[in-house]
């Protein structure tokens, strides 16, 4: 039966109406914090008023960087370029440097390598990881060579957020432009044959601080406030019109609110849409404030985070590699099978769009949702989500009518059931077997300088725990089921931080990639280190303390599931 009511809701969703609005947000150039913008989170306001949410709209103070005119002068000739968001300016007349190759820029590129005053060439596009190893190596300007055939806009701060005093000093300190393959490839040739090229560097980035908004849409559940609810939420400003990032995205979320709000007397819980400013030119500035400022109604709450990006792209035939937190994968992939028949793959949520809520303990699903086959022989950033991201061409003939639809769907079945199955659809033994696995890797190397053996025992001993609370969700009443969501609730708030950042519940991660389980990196760490080295003592220092932190997070859920069951009834 219930299966039937979440096929019978499916179809309910109207291409119709999907395209109308698609139409309006083609017509703005969205920058943060600007009147065109204002315009678009204006429409979704009066749409959502319309369909019974309760709306607010919140102006607050971010740092946003808005890129101008570049260009590259070499030999007197000027080379076509775009620059990129939080880049530095170049200096009055132009910056000026020798250009040196250095590959993708990473680590092991520029190790041992005196880069001080030059200018680097390099493979791939703009990224804050790139823009922060140049800036401490001591370069003075970027050339990035597009791995496709156009200029792809980015955001190279590597601070999640508006900057703070203390991250401040992060932000990139170099001129930063991107190329073409073809004058990429021209300049790499001339430099492999020893040639000396000198470049000067002109670029304009308008960067501080303006007031951007944030668009906060509620409908409650049956017990109104008291109740918990899911978070759904995308971004609204864009890089030129962004029809596909992120009109399509916000058009599912317009069409997903209407048909939900129709069958609101069978909800469980309740739901928030939050549509952020300075996710583009900010790094997430609008989602990051969001967090900080309502972070104790957030953790006491938010069930969880269903994000949302660039759905409808022409050719994105494929929604198997998307994200989930380990805890939900399983439900991803019954919500993808249910909708396409195709196999989740099981990805880890990235560290990147607008998931600001790790930190908090609130667990994460999607993000970008549907891509394109990645072309052969192409590893590139992004590419999969078509050559028009984060281009001119984000325009509305690249919007496929049937593909929007779909992806309005798959959002419609997952954000119905979170609103109306009776227990959260969280899975901990697979969050927890993927920490035994972690910490199984490491554990032979630490045996003697920061033993792990106890929090393997402490894993287990949790994941048995959780598995005899579980077994009372199949025949819980409504009590027992609001009783179970509110521990499971609880185990979120213990095991997402260490799980999806380093740990610190209340501040954010840089805005560059981690593996699974960051809080682990020290214990990591250490188990590549020499044996008995002054390195590795250094090292343990640190690994005990993340030893200590992951520790205290699986006693906390574990004292979670004791709670629950000495109170059942």
């Amino acid at each position: 039966m219930k299966n039937l009511l979440i096929d019978r809701l499916a179809s309910e969703v109207r291409t119709v109406e999907l395209m109308s609005h698609m139409r309006e947000f083609a017509r703005w150039i969205k920058l943060s914090g600007t009147p065109e913008e204002e315009k678009a989170f204006r429409y979704i306001d009066k749409k959502l008023t319309s369909y019974g949410f309760r709306t607010q709209t919140i102006l607050h103070d971010a740092y946003i960087s808005l890129p101008g005119d570049a260009s590259i002068e070499i030999d007197g000739r000027i080379i076509a370029c775009i620059t990129h968001s939080h880049a530095r300016p170049s200096a009055q007349g132009g910056t000026n440097g020798d250009v040196i190759y250095v590959g993708e820029c990473g680590p092991a590129d520029i190790e041992g390598r005196d880069l001080k005053g030059r200018i680097l060439l390099i493979d791939g596009m703009a990224v804050p990881q790139a823009a922060y190893l140049a800036s401490r190596a001591g370069a003075i300007g970027q050339i990035h060579i597009t791995p496709d055939d156009y200029l792809h806009e980015m955001c190279v701060s590597p601070i999640w957020g508006s900057p703070s005093v203390e991250t401040l000093d992060r932000l990139p300190s170099t001129v930063i432009t991107t190329i073409s393959r073809a004058d990429g490839a021209e300049l790499r040739d001339r430099l492999s044959r020893g040639e000396r090229v000198s470049a000067t560097l002109h670029a304009q980035v308008d960067t501080g601080w303006r007031q951007t908004p944030i668009l906060v849409a509620d409908l409650d559940g049956p017990n109104g406030a008291a109740d918990p609810f899911v978070l759904f939420a995308a971004h609204v400003d864009t890089w030129h019109y962004g029809v596909m990032d992120n009109g399509g995205a916000n058009a599912t979320m317009l069409e997903v609110a209407r048909i939900c709000a129709q069958h609101s007397d069978s909800w469980r819980r309740g739901i928030r849409l939050c549509f952020w400013s300075g996710h583009s030119h900010g790094r997430y500035s609008g989602s990051t404030w969001y967090a900080d400022q309502n972070w104790a109604e957030l953790e006491r709450r938010c069930a969880l985070h269903v994000n949302i990006d660039s759905t409808g792209g022409r050719g994105a035939t494929i929604v198997s590699n998307t994200g989930a937190a380990p805890e939900l994968r399983q439900f991803a992939s019954d919500i993808i099978a249910a909708e396409t028949g195709q196999s989740f793959a099981g990805r880890r949520v990235g560290r990147q769009g607008d998931q600001s809520f790790w930190g908090i303990g609130v667990p994460t699903m999607f993000g970008s949702l549907s891509h394109q086959p990645r072309p052969e022989g192409h590893q590139g950033h992004h590419l999969h989500l078509g050559w028009w991201w984060h281009t001119p061409g984000d325009t509305l003939d690249n919007i496929d009518e049937a593909i929007l639809a779909r992806d309005t769907r798959i959002y419609l079945r997952t954000v119905w059931r979170l609103l109306t199955d009776p227990v959260l659809p969280f899975d901990y033994g697979t969050h927890l077997d993927d920490l035994a696995t972690e910490l199984g890797a490491i554990a032979p190397r630490l045996a003697e300088d920061c033993p792990v053996d106890a929090l393997i025992e402490e894993t287990a001993r949790l994941r048995e725990a959780i598995s005899t609370m579980m077994a009372h969700a199949a025949d819980a009443d409504a009590v027992q089921a609001e009783r179970l969501n509110r521990a499971l609730m609880a185990i979120s708030r213990s095991l997402v931080p260490v799980e999806s950042s380093t740990g610190d519940r209340f501040g954010h991660d840089p805005a560059l990639s981690q593996p699974a389980w960051p809080a682990l990196q020290p214990l990591r760490a250490l188990s590549k280190t020499q044996v008995n080295s002054d390195e590795a003592c250094f090292s343990v220092v640190s690994a005990v303390r993340a030893r200590n932190r992951v520790a205290y997070a699986l006693r906390e859920a574990k004292a979670v599931c004791e709670r629950f069951m000495a109170n059942k009834t």
